[in-house]
């Protein structure tokens, strides 16, 4: 019987991990995995919520993660403009002969109610085959991953040929505030992230499961445009014992009733096309069909209806405007003034800002309404799905999952690698982590992630950094 790969011993070594428990647990892994999961466990338990403060403190943990790694004082550095908000950068140094790489992640996550989650959000917790925590998936296991493979990278003696630029950054679940680190340190540091590309979180999971196999590995190069709006309704207000027709809640009520309503235009991009010319090869029945027929470009109104009744693809389709926050009233015995929403709209990075603008307002506008756009649209180029970056990213991903398709996608999200594609380093977003679709809690209560599933996170990516910075491509 041959020797089992270096992949598939890591996965029986977490298949035993599991079931032997306790102590046994940490013994079965290997020393580079138990690494991983010590950096992973901390960077977890520390609260980066913005309530709770920010970054900093998880920007120093691993700062001491890689000195402890052999990087030296001047190689990695804490930038902090804003309190609290620190972010990370350290560079590996190449020989020079290739442009360097950015591997970037953010160190902040988003809020997290104890009396929501089975378990406390900011312990880890290990069982059931699963790690549970918030940041589990979004973003602290690729941050883990990033200092775990480059400390061990740095141990053992590996010479880059080019540099290696890590930057852990705040506030990214902010959106576009000033001490979003990636942000920041565009406008304010470019030269310490200057790069010929980049790697970052793909916003949409990253590889997707289908009965629990790996299926689909997604390559995030495109991203939709985020415009957050409020909506207010005026209204008569006064004691609610004489009730009025002039009712801002009503009002209101009407206005985002209109919009859930509404449907924006389709228009499928070139990216999404591929997406579905990709993926329908490992689709079956009517949905393959109806895939190939949406990458043709010419879908008929049949297709349409079936494709949108799925709300990820849906949201592939066409631009998207939701209502996330409403807030009316003040007493249970007094009419509003006044009632407001937020509405958090997604624009495809074809469509025009402008219009999708104008049919917001022509869609809630009203008497006694106004709509308020919170932030500018910040569009951002797709990255070109050729070079370097991709032949890797398929190479590596058929060695781990052989037959497992790389296929390139928009993300319906929104992440920092737009600021990066705006300062002209094209960003891929890909984690080497595969979810089921079904089950995906990023931003939601018990987010988690299969244990054996965040050890291949840190494989995947000590593969694909050894390939992408001219070394050999080392496995254990």
């Amino acid at each position: 019987m041959p020797f089992p790969s270096s992949r598939h011993r890591s996965r029986l070594l977490v298949a035993l991990s599991l079931a032997l428990g306790g102590g046994a647990w940490a013994q079965a892994l290997t020393p580079q995995q138990q690494r991983f999961h010590a950096i992973y466990k901390e960077l977890v338990e520390i609260n980066t919520t913005h309530s709770a403060g920010g970054t900093t403190t998880a920007a120093r943990a691993m700062e001491k993660r890689l000195l402890d790694a052999g990087f030296a004082a001047g190689d990695v550095q804490v930038i902090e403009p804003f309190p609290n908000k620190g972010n990370l950068v350290l560079r590996f140094k190449g020989d020079g002969s290739r442009k360097p790489l950015l591997l970037l992640a953010h160190l902040d996550v988003v809020e997290a109610r104890r009396e929501d989650w089975k378990t406390d959000p900011f312990k880890l917790d290990e069982s059931g085959g699963y790690f549970t925590a918030r940041g589990s998936i979004d973003d602290k296991a690729m941050a883990s991953a990033f200092v775990a493979v480059l400390g061990d990278l740095k141990a053992e003696g590996f010479k880059p040929s080019r540099d290696i630029i890590l930057a852990l950054t705040a506030d990214e679940e902010r959106g576009d505030v000033p001490s979003n680190g990636a942000l920041w340190l565009v406008n304010n540091r470019p030269e310490l992230i200057r790069a010929e590309f980049g790697i970052n979180e793909a916003g949409t999971g990253g590889g997707e499961l289908r009965d629990g196999k790996p299926n689909l590995n997604n390559l995030q190069v495109a991203e939709k445009i985020t415009v957050t709006y409020e909506v207010e309704a005026q209204g008569a207000g006064g004691h609610s014992s004489v009730p009025k027709a002039d009712n801002a809640i009503y009002r209101l009520a009407g206005a985002l009733q209109r919009l859930g309503a509404y449907q924006f235009p389709l228009n499928v991009g070139d990216v999404t096309r591929a997406y579905f010319d990709r993926s329908a090869a490992f689709a079956t029945g009517q949905l393959a069909d109806d895939m190939r027929t949406m990458a043709s470009g010419h879908p008929d109104a049949a297709v349409v209806e079936r494709m949108a009744a799925i709300p990820d693809y849906n949201a592939l389709l066409r631009t998207t405007c939701v209502a996330t926050v409403v807030q009316a009233g003040s007493a249970p015995n007094a009419l509003p003034a006044s009632a407001k929403a937020t509405v958090n709209c997604r624009i495809l990075p074809q469509d025009d800002p402008g219009e999708v603008d104008r049919q917001l307002r022509q869609v809630l506008g009203g008497d006694r309404i106004a709509v308020r756009a919170l932030n500018k649209a910040l569009p951002s180029p797709a990255s070109p799905l050729n070079g370097d970056l991709v032949q890797s990213v398929e190479a590596v991903t058929q060695q781990m999952w052989p037959g497992v398709p790389v296929v390139p996608i928009m993300s319906t999200g929104a992440t920092d690698s737009r600021y990066l594609r705006n300062a002209g380093i094209p960003m891929y977003g890909v984690t080497g982590m595969f979810l089921d679709p079904a089950d995906t809690r990023a931003h939601g209560p018990d987010e988690r992630i299969e244990t054996a599933r965040l050890y291949d996170v840190r494989e995947f990516f000590y593969r694909l950094i050894s390939r992408l910075a001219g070394g050999a491509a080392l496995t254990h």
